[in-house]
């Protein structure tokens, strides 16, 4: 077993995506470009789906994809509070509420159930957050939503490739958010990539990403493009670069072998810990197929003597990073302090929270690391059980 720390994650970065960097750095042109033009149409082949806008982060697609379905302030949007925090703080950019709901205590998702109880006359849209890698209820929620007349924004920013009954995750909502930031089974470094079927939605997402401009704003400084344009609406500074896209287009191409190894890892997982009662594995559901961007355990905190807090630090002295997905949005200040909300409020979601650990998972991992993350979780629960 090695002592060197071993970080919740890096970035699986070769030599293709490299000389592509060099090559569009060589190009002189490293904005939005030929390079994020093809990204596009890479992605939406990749995903089967008739239209890809890319942007600089999946926050920035969920801005967009609210805005062009039509969110405005005073609406509701239904989201998980088992979320980051982007989630909510897109819809409050309209001044509009984002009203929170309780996850199911198996998968972490939103709970369809909750979500039918949290609908109000006010309530535009509904956003399930694919919890680390795996699928939403999407029949059960998109039950909901045409019941309601709601749309439905997917943040899937920890779901490529993901599944779910056989579709892809980015071919069911109405709109589909991705992250390529730099701990998501893909990255660009920073990046984010809206998905639909919807023409118009694609276009006015498209053109509010660049300042609301009318027509290819990019193409104004090449031989084909014009020095005219116009601003049909204000919108937002959130296009993609060439330079981030030249990473993505490499990194596509290796996004289902990317995806064989966090699955190889979480089965590692899984069997090295089924004997230990201390630790609950994650769930997968049947009928999906999961992107395994977070692996999370749970603690049987009744039969240990120590708390989440001290295993991580136990976990860290032994050379392992982990992390916590997530600190739900009901206990963060501003949450708690503008809408009133408790613990109590939330009850799955508050109690799952005091026993979670993200553990690493990745592709870059080798197999002596692996051994190394079981190993000191097996020593620590070894240590401390009761």
């Amino acid at each position: 077993m090695s002592n060197e720390f071993l970080p919740f994650h890096l970035p699986e970065i070769g030599p293709e995506e490299i000389r592509s960097v060099v090559e569009t750095l060589e190009s002189g042109w490293l904005t939005s470009g030929a390079k994020v033009k093809k990204f596009e149409e890479d992605f939406s082949r990749f995903i089967g789906c008739q239209y890809s806008v890319a942007v600089n982060s999946c926050t920035a697609a969920l801005h967009l994809a609210l805005e062009a379905v039509g969110v405005d302030e005073g609406d509701e949007v239904i989201v998980p509070t088992t979320t980051f925090t982007a989630t909510a703080e897109v819809v409050l950019y309209f001044k509009a509420k984002p009203v929170l709901v309780d996850c199911r205590p198996n998968t972490f998702n939103i709970d369809p159930d909750l979500i039918e109880r949290a609908i109000t006359a006010k309530t535009r849209a509904i956003i399930p957050v694919h919890f680390a890698g795996q699928s939403c209820d999407m029949e059960a929620i998109l039950q909901i939503a045409r019941k309601h007349k709601l749309y439905v924004i997917e943040d899937a920013a920890h779901a490529l490739p993901a599944k779910y009954h056989g579709k892809t995750i980015g071919t069911i909502g109405d709109i589909t958010c991705f992250s390529f930031y730099a701990t998501k089974t893909i990255t660009t470094g920073e990046g984010g990539m809206a998905t639909t079927q919807n023409p118009e939605w694609a276009a006015r997402m498209r053109m509010m990403s660049l300042h609301g401009i009318s027509h290819d704003a990019w193409k104004r400084y090449t031989k084909e493009g014009s020095w005219y344009y116009e601003v049909v609406r204000p919108g937002f500074k959130y296009n993609l670069t060439d330079i981030g896209a030249a990473i993505g287009i490499e990194q596509l191409k290796k996004c289902d072998a990317f995806g064989a190894a966090r699955t190889r890892i979480a089965a590692t997982y899984d069997q090295r810990f089924s004997d230990l009662c201390e630790i609950e594995t994650p769930v997968c559901e049947p009928d999906v197929q999961h992107a395994w961007h977070l692996y999370v355990i749970q603690l049987d905190l009744e039969r240990l003597r120590i708390n989440r807090g001290q295993f991580i630090e136990t976990l860290k002295e032994q050379g392992i990073g982990t992390s916590v997905h997530f600190i739900p949005l009901h206990l963060h200040p501003y949450y708690r302090d503008n809408f009133g909300y408790t613990p109590d409020d939330f009850p799955k979601s508050t109690e799952i929270y005091q026993r979670i650990i993200s553990l690493p998972i990745y592709p870059k991992m080798t197999e002596s690391q692996i051994e190394h993350v079981v190993e000191a979780v097996r020593k620590t629960v070894q240590r401390y059980r009761r």
